[in-house]
């Protein structure tokens, strides 16, 4: 697996290059834009270039970047999920622009609407999305649904909803998954023994797909199993422990898969967490 963190893109995209190599990432996520503002000014096509050739010249080999948490494509209010369906686009073209090839997402809370017309909304509204789309200014770009941990009314926590998420968008080969580790735990998925590792991925493969995931985060859970809540700890050092993200790095079926730390920062930086992400991957080489 690729080891890599969330990193700041504060002062410019590209700094978030540098930031990913001083913690001796080999790949790395950033937000495109403000992840708590509806609406900020599109990168300059002399930004984007500069990113561009920072990252090619950086030796960093994954990339990936998160939505803004405000997006709800399945609100029950109609003004966010007209400003959903249009800073979704904004980012996708963020993206295109940038040269990112996975853009990861939340799926949506249905608050209260029920799951079943969630999902349903959520894929209706990715039509519009896409309908924004200039002649394939998108082909590059794979949204990724990431699992959630179950809490309150959100979407995305069982291997069903991923079914029928794909099951629903006009075309799936352009989505694919963003499986959390952190956000499994919560949602009652034990990984933590070698047999309910494998039974789950068998699982995963025959609902959904393997080959669709495209990016993992990599958080250890400070909380127990089927706790429903969402709070990330250090590698090894909460509810799931070590022996599952050593199975994680040695997988072959997951050796070309970018992994993004979100644990804690320590000091400012996760250089710990990925120095001892690549070290259980090389105790089995």
């Amino acid at each position: 697996m690729i080891i890599g963190a969330h990193t700041s893109a504060s002062g410019g995209t590209h700094k978030a290059i540098a930031r990913a190599i001083d913690d001796e990432c080999e790949g790395f996520q950033l937000f495109t834009k403000n992840n708590n503002r509806w609406a900020q000014r599109m990168w300059t096509d002399q930004e984007a270039q500069r990113f561009r050739d920072s990252y090619a010249a950086s030796g960093l080999r994954g990339l990936a970047s998160h939505t803004s948490y405000l997006i709800n494509l399945c609100s029950s209010k109609a003004e966010t999920v007209e400003k959903s369906i249009d800073a979704l686009a904004d980012e996708l073209d963020r993206c295109a622009l940038l040269g990112i090839p996975y853009l990861v997402m939340h799926p949506g809370s249905h608050v209260g609407q029920g799951e079943d017309r969630g999902i349903e909304l959520i894929c209706e509204n990715l039509e519009l999305v896409y309908e924004k789309e200039a002649a394939g200014a998108w082909s590059s770009v794979t949204l990724l649904f990431e699992n959630t941990a179950g809490q309150g009314t959100n979407l995305g926590w069982s291997l069903d909803h991923l079914e029928a998420l794909f099951d629903g968008v006009h075309d799936p080969a352009r989505f694919g998954v963003c499986f959390d580790t952190c956000h499994a735990h919560a949602a009652g998925i034990d990984l933590t023994t070698p047999d309910g590792y494998e039974a789950f991925w068998s699982d995963f493969d025959e609902v959904v797909g393997i080959d669709r995931i495209g990016v993992f985060h990599l958080n250890d859970s400070k909380r127990e199993l089927g706790s429903r809540v969402d709070r990330h700890e250090n590698i090894g050092e909460g509810e799931i422990g070590e022996p599952l993200f050593k199975r994680l790095m040695n997988d072959p079926r997951f050796t070309s898969v970018l992994g993004i730390l979100e644990t804690p920062a320590i000091n400012g930086s996760y250089k710990t967490d990925v120095l001892r992400l690549i070290g259980l991957r090389e105790e089995a080489a």
